[in-house]
C-alpha cells in the first residue's frame, strides 16, 4: 500500500532548500495527516542523517526526503561565460564586502547520501533535476522506500514510468524555487501539465506548482492529482526556516520570475534588483554559478538586503499566511473540500 493512500489528508510539503525546509516543517505537516518532506540540496550526508533523525523524534507519521541529482553530462559548461559573469558581479560583491565563490562543479554528494538512505531507509525519496537511474530505484524500492520522480514534460514522466518509479510529482512552471526536471523541458502550466502527463501514466500523481489555498488543492485534485505538493505557503509558517526578509516579500504582491541570475539553473523568485540586472546575463552553470555567487547571497541573507538576496517563491505567493504548519494543512484541507462542494453547487445550474 502506497504512502499516497494512507495520507489522512491530500497535503505534501515541498521540500525547500536553502533554509526554510527544516525538521520542525517536516514533522509537523506529518503529524497533521500530511506528508512532509527534507531538503537534502547542498547539505552533507551526516547533516541529511541528523535531519532525518530529528524527524522521529518529533513524528512517528511517514516522511520523505529530496534528493538533487548530479548533472548527467558531468557539469560540463561554458567557462568563458562563467568567467565573464563572475566579472560582472564583482562589483556588487565589493559592495557587500564578499569575495565570490570558485566556480566549481560537484556531485552534491549524491552517492554518499544515497549510500545514507539505502542504509537507513525513509518512507519516500524523490528526486529532482533529472531521473534516477534504474538502479538507484531498484535499491530503494528493495528497502521499502517509495521513490518519486519530478517532471516538468509528459515525455520525462513516460520515461519515469519506464524506470519504476512508485509516483510522478507533475511541477508547472507557476512553482517557486528551481525547475526541478531536465533543463530544456517546457514551460507547463499545472493544470494542462497534469492533464498530459495522466494521459500517459499509470502512477499516482502529485501535482505542484502555485498551489497556496484549498481551492488550489481541488483543483488539482480535480484535474486527477492523487496530492497537492505545497512549497511557498509553507515559508511563513513559524516551523520554516524563511528569513524575515524572505518572510516579507513572499507576504507582499510583487510579481516572480523564472531566473538564472542566482544559480546558474532557472528558478522562480520575487523579482528585485539583482535579478533585473543579471537575468540576461547569467550564464547556464549549475552548480558553478551557485557556488560563484553563495557568498554575496549569504551577505545579502546577513544584512537583510532584499534587493540582492535570492527570494525564492512560486506565483501564488500573496496567498500565503502566518500560520503554524499543522494548522495549514488543516485548512488547506477543508478549503478544499469546500471548493469541490460549491462546485458541485454551481454545477447543478447547468441543468
Amino acid at each position: 500500500m502506497s504512502v499516497l493512500s494512507v495520507l489522512p489528508r491530500p497535503i505534501i510539503a515541498a521540500p525547500m532548500a536553502g533554509g526554510p525546509s527544516t525538521p520542525a516543517l517536516a514533522a509537523a505537516v506529518s503529524a497533521a495527516g500530511g506528508l512532509g518532506f527534507l531538503a537534502a540540496g547542498m547539505i552533507s550526508a551526516d547533516r541529511l542523517a541528523a535531519d532525518v533523525a530529528e524527524v522521529r523524534t518529533r513524528t512517528d507519521r511517514p516522511f520523505g526526503v529530496n534528493v538533487f541529482l548530479p548533472d548527467a553530462n558531468g557539469g560540463a559548461v561554458d567557462a568563458v561565460a562563467v568567467r565573464a559573469y563572475a566579472e560582472r558581479l564583482a562589483p556588487e560583491a565589493r559592495r557587500h564586502g564578499v569575495t565570490l565563490g570558485e566556480p566549481v562543479g560537484g556531485d552534491d554528494a549524491y552517492p554518499e547520501k544515497l549510500a545514507a538512505l539505502l542504509a537507513d531507509p525513509v518512507p519516500v525519496v524523490s528526486f529532482v533535476f533529472g531521473l534516477p537511474d534504474r538502479a538507484a530505484v531498484a535499491a530503494l524500492r528493495e528497502r521499502g522506500t517509495e521513490v518519486w520522480a519530478t517532471v516538468t514534460s509528459p515525455d520525462a514522466a513516460s520515461e519515469a514510468v519506464g524506470l519504476g518509479v512508485d509516483a510522478v510529482v507533475v511541477q508547472g512552471t507557476e512553482a517557486g524555487g528551481h525547475r526541478g526536471g531536465l533543463p530544456d523541458d517546457d514551460d507547463y502550466g499545472v493544470l494542462s501539465l497534469l492533464r498530459l502527463v495522466a494521459a500517459r501514466c499509470d502512477r499516482p500523481l502529485v501535482a505542484a506548482g502555485g498551489i497556496a489555498d484549498g481551492a488550489g488543492v481541488a483543483a488539482v485534485l480535480t484535474a486527477g492529482a492523487a496530492a497537492a505538493q505545497v512549497g511557498t505557503a509553507f515559508l511563513r509558517c513559524p516551523e520554516a526556516g524563511t528569513s524575515p526578509m524572505h518572510r516579507a516579500a513572499v507576504s507582499g504582491t510583487a510579481p516572480t520570475a523564472l531566473t538564472r541570475a542566482f544559480t546558474g539553473k532557472r528558478a522562480r523568485g520575487v523579482v528585485n534588483d539583482f535579478l533585473r540586472r543579471h537575468d540576461g546575463s547569467a550564464p547556464v552553470g549549475y552548480p558553478q554559478v551557485l557556488h560563484l555567487t553563495r557568498p554575496l547571497l549569504a551577505a545579502a541573507k546577513g544584512s537583510g538586503d532584499a534587493s540582492v538576496a535570492n527570494l525564492w517563491a512560486g506565483q501564488a505567493h500573496a496567498l500565503a499566511t502566518e500560520t503554524p504548519a499543522g494548522d495549514l494543512v488543516a485548512e488547506l484541507t477543508a478549503g478544499a473540500r469546500a471548493a469541490l462542494t460549491a462546485a458541485v453547487e454551481r454545477s447543478g445550474a447547468w441543468g
